[in-house]
């Protein structure tokens, strides 16, 4: 088995690749629902969103499918959204505006920084706008991006806050009850270290009610749709009903570790690959106050092609990521997510070193 160092899938825990081995249910019984209510109940409780103020949805799909969710339910017909980006998903959020036809703006930052809420504040100053989407970590360059300004800006302005969490949440701190997000998408298969196929949401009570009156501007991608039918313990299409058990496990298992335990030991990890790579010689893209917990992206070595280094890793068994966007051909990713053990990166360290020694 490779030790997988890229940003999702992630290894998994045999616990978590035990359920797929549960008895074959159908997704119309009562077997199922049990399964859908634990995980829609849990969800909140671990991730400290308050479930008097907070629900869940799931929806079968990868968390590019959840962000599109959001993005196509959450903004009012004649309504309009600025998308905060600095990487190649927030502009993937702004494709999708458009393929839904959603009034949209961007507000740009560099790839190797932080937006301004200064910036932001002023944008929304200067048009009316009703909600303001962002990615919470931008893996093009493993930036985290910092919320807490960002929120109160958008709370002040009166403005719904749309979250991509995709490749932060149980792996980032997320402070739901301070920053009261409107909606948070994020997915199975990376710090949840579940199995792909699936993914949910965090929702605003109040806002999931208030969204039902706005356009279907999607038959699959509705969220109150979905939503509707899972409090009522049924579903609207075919869930991926094996994945759902396995998402169950995963929430288990966060649960009992908790959050904090696991951002903790993602940081132990990340302190590893990256005090070991530098001590190699090798430079990393951020510095140390923007970087996220659980990805760092490492400029490659002068003449060592990515394919060269990914192909020498991978038979070591460890597989690494590409660069993205404008690092495609200059860097490299190392992402700590999932089921690893310590030991397993020291030896991807001194397989690093090895490759390009």
């Amino acid at each position: 088995m490779h030790i997988l160092l890229n940003p999702g899938p992630v290894n998994v825990s045999p616990r978590v690749r035990a359920a797929l081995g549960r008895p074959d249910i159908c997704h119309r019984e009562p077997e199922y629902f049990d399964v859908q209510d634990a995980v829609r109940a849990q969800l909140p409780i671990v991730f400290g969103a308050p479930p008097s103020e907070y629900t869940s949805v799931l929806l079968t799909g990868s968390g590019t499918a959840m962000v599109e969710a959001m993005i196509a339910s959450a903004v009012p017909q004649g309504g309009r959204l600025l998308v905060v980006r600095n990487g190649v998903y927030g502009q993937r959020i702004g494709q999708m505006a458009a393929a839904h036809a959603v009034a949209c703006d961007t507000l740009a930052a560099p790839l190797v920084e932080r937006p301004d809420p200064g910036a932001v504040d002023r944008a929304l100053a200067r048009t009316r706008y009703d909600a303001l989407a962002i990615v919470h970590h931008e893996t093009t360059t493993g930036l985290l991006n910092d919320l807490a300004p960002i929120a109160a800006v958008a709370r002040a302005r009166r403005v719904r806050l749309l979250v991509d969490a995709v490749s932060s949440l149980g792996g980032e701190r997320f402070d739901c009850p301070s920053w009261a997000p409107d909606a948070v998408a994020c997915t199975a298969n990376k710090c949840v270290q579940g199995l792909p196929g699936i993914s949910f949401a965090l929702v605003r009570r109040e806002f999931m009610e208030t969204m039902r009156a706005y356009p279907e501007r999607s038959v699959y991608l509705h969220l109150p749709r979905h939503h509707l039918d899972q409090e009522r313990r049924s579903t609207p299409f075919t869930p991926a009903v094996q994945i759902a058990c396995a998402l169950q496990a995963a929430v288990e298992e966060l649960g009992e570790e908790t959050v904090a335990a696991r951002i903790a030991r993602y940081a132990r990890a990340a302190a590893i690959v990256r005090e070991g790579l530098e001590a190699l010689g090798l430079t990393l893209l951020l510095p140390p106050t923007l970087r996220s917990n659980t990805l760092t992206t490492i400029k490659l070595p002068f003449g060592v092609a990515y394919s060269t280094l990914h192909d020498a890793l991978k038979r070591e068994g460890f597989v690494i990521y590409a660069g993205q966007g404008a690092f495609a051909d200059v860097c490299f990713r190392v992402a700590n997510m999932g089921h690893v053990e310590e030991a397993d990166f020291r030896r991807f360290v001194d397989a690093v070193g090895a490759c390009v020694g």
